[in-house]
């Protein structure tokens, strides 16, 4: 119970707190502990009380305890979130209190970090000069995402009242126009790389795999007869190691049929680059092993994008290359979520809903041909819909 006496000429207030444990404040003034008492009071029956001593834990050392709960998160995933709070996060907020982060120091970091003034978030003194520069839009918003999920847990764990970020307007992500080849580029494409790697561009270009799940394929994951491949694994490297999972959604489990030609070329793969083994990598180094991204990129991609004239070209711009492809043959948003692995319709229509209308016009021609089929009736009047001439 809360009670305030008066002791060696201050005022002593004491209340217990939802742990159990008995709390003490001195003052000067009787007003201010009952005023502290009342605040703590209601807290407690709101259920939003904060443990004093909690809110003095600083954000660095809640981060380090954050990080300890992300264990369940892919590898790649938990680089990157570490990467952000490491070069965007603990700059600014690694030695304030968790209680003293509010919704205007999280507004001025956010603002200085888009910012092009002499104040931007490259004007510290541990950053050379030549990168005083505002961070991309989609940058400021993941490590803003991420600042929301640490304070978020620490207003669970009663560290502190309220999660500032969740007052705070982000900025605007502008989509990037996104490259897509057409099939006669990939296929100068195709002809351009090592002919161990011709079967990976066609894959990519015409099945839509990431460069990952083509990294992670196994021999045993694909039915030539049927033209199919199942995408059940991945394959990433994240500081140097390798890491073999499973897709990042559920979703990105799927099975992907091919056009029978890129079927033919990926058998023809497997007969001359492949072991028998079922589960021996499809796409492998020319030394043997895994794919590495980056050594791969830079001995075959990017001599291969040259020599066919496509720079600059991404190995995931072939996985937005088939989904227009998909689009342009008419296949509706389910079907390209679904061949893709997204997560949702919405999703694939927010990506790519620009490319829909052009699949509308190719509804209508098909329309248009069933109309045509529609027999006249004698004397050459047409044949409503209602079954009465025009």
């Amino acid at each position: 119970m809360a009670h305030i006496q008066k002791r060696n000429g201050r005022w002593q207030a004491r209340y217990r707190g939802p742990d159990g444990k008995e709390r003490t404040r001195r003052f000067d003034r009787k007003v201010d502990a009952e005023s502290w008492l009342d605040t703590n009071g209601a807290d407690i029956s709101r259920g939003q009380w904060v443990d004093p001593k909690g809110g003095k834990t600083t954000f660095a050392e809640w981060a380090d305890t954050w990080k300890a709960t992300t264990a369940g998160l892919r590898p790649s995933t938990r680089a990157r979130d570490i990467g952000y709070i490491d070069r965007y996060l603990l700059p600014t907020f690694g030695p304030v209190a968790l209680s003293s982060i509010d919704y205007a120091m999280v507004a001025t970091w956010l603002a200085t970090m888009t910012s092009t003034g002499p104040k931007s978030w490259w004007d510290e003194k541990e950053q050379p000069s030549r990168n005083r520069r505002p961070v991309a839009p989609a940058t400021a918003v993941k490590a803003s995402q991420i600042l929301g999920k640490i304070m978020g847990t620490a207003v669970t764990a009663k560290k502190t009242h309220s999660n500032p970020v969740d007052e705070v307007s982000l900025p605007t992500i502008e989509r990037e126009e996104m490259r897509f080849l057409t099939p006669v580029e990939v296929d100068r494409l195709a002809g351009a790389i090592e002919s161990r790697y011709r079967a990976l561009i066609l894959v990519s270009a015409y099945g839509g795999l990431r460069i990952g799940e083509m990294a992670g394929l196994r021999r045993g994951r694909i039915d030539v007869l049927r033209a199919r491949v199942d995408v059940v694994e991945t394959c990433v490297e994240v500081g140097g190691l390798l890491h073999f999972g499973q897709p990042k959604t559920k979703a990105g489990r799927r099975s992907v049929t091919l056009p029978r030609s890129v079927a033919s070329v990926l058998d023809d793969h497997l007969a001359t680059f492949t072991d028998a083994n079922p589960d021996a990598l499809v796409f492998s180094a020319p030394e043997g092993g895994p794919l590495r991204l980056a050594t791969w990129c830079r001995r075959f991609w990017a001599p291969a994008v040259d020599s066919a004239g496509l720079a600059p070209l991404r190995p995931h711009d072939l996985r937005h290359t088939a989904v227009a492809l998909w689009i342009a043959t008419g296949a509706n948003p389910l079907e390209v979520s679904r061949r893709a692995g997204h997560t949702s319709t919405s999703f694939t229509q927010d990506r790519y809903g620009h490319l829909f209308p052009e699949a509308d016009g190719a509804v209508a021609d098909r329309l248009e041909a069933l109309i045509s089929t529609v027999p006249q009736a004698s004397g050459g009047d047409v044949v409503r819909m209602d079954g009465q001439c025009a």
